[in-house]
């Protein structure tokens, strides 16, 4: 799948110079380049304001960090199942936004765990590119990071069994990542009675003209 070029206006795009100054940030460079992978930054940026699915993630991983495509990895293959959708319709421009909570890989610690996303990307950069995604329709919040910034919760588990709450226009989820996978056989209600209903919902919103 070709990367889209972050600085391209389509149809009088008014939020390519916001997806430029992005792609060109490099608040984190020192930051980076003390982590064990030693990396350099790399937003990948996936936003235009026409997207109707807002998905709010954590950060890319080392795998997205290479390609430059979000949730190219197995956690997007679980999320896309999660969602009902392809990867074609998943990545699609002018439906979807993937809009994470670091726009960079954070890197990895020692012990090859990746670090945490650094707040002050998400401080930089996230209220601007809300106010750029005026046709958001649904937003699915993916995992912790995003759940804390969006709801204001602490605690994954009690936001998740509070779906309801304010479905469909916010859907909280756990993070996709096999790290879950006990969590996920721990909370059957989650594969009984969420996705279901995240399913149909996205079908009928991706339908929507």
């Amino acid at each position: 799948m070709p990367v889209p070029d972050a600085t391209a206006p389509e149809g009088g795009d008014a939020s390519a110079p916001l997806r430029a100054r992005i792609a060109a940030c490099r608040i984190c460079a020192a930051r980076f380049a003390a982590t064990a992978t030693a990396h350099e930054p790399r937003p990948v940026v996936w936003f235009r304001p026409q997207a109707r699915l807002l998905i709010a993630g954590q950060a890319p991983g080392r795998r997205v960090h290479a390609s430059g495509i979000p949730f190219d990895d197995p956690s997007g293959d679980r999320l896309r199942d999660w969602l009902g959708l392809t990867p074609e319709a998943f990545h699609d421009l002018g439906r979807v936004a993937i809009v994470p909570m670091a726009f960079c890989f954070p890197g990895q610690d020692e012990r090859g765990a990746d670090l945490p996303p650094p707040p002050v990307c998400a401080r930089t950069w996230r209220d601007q590119v809300m106010a750029a995604l005026p046709a958001v329709r649904m937003t699915v919040l993916v995992g912790g990071a995003a759940i804390r910034w969006h709801l204001g919760a602490a605690n994954v588990t009690r936001a998740v069994r509070d779906w309801r709450a304010q479905f469909p226009r916010i859907v909280p989820l756990p993070h996709p990542s096999w790290r879950n996978t006990g969590w996920l056989g721990a909370n059957p209600w989650f594969a009984a009675e969420v996705l279901p209903a995240l399913r149909d919902e996205v079908a009928r919103l991706m339908e929507t003209p």
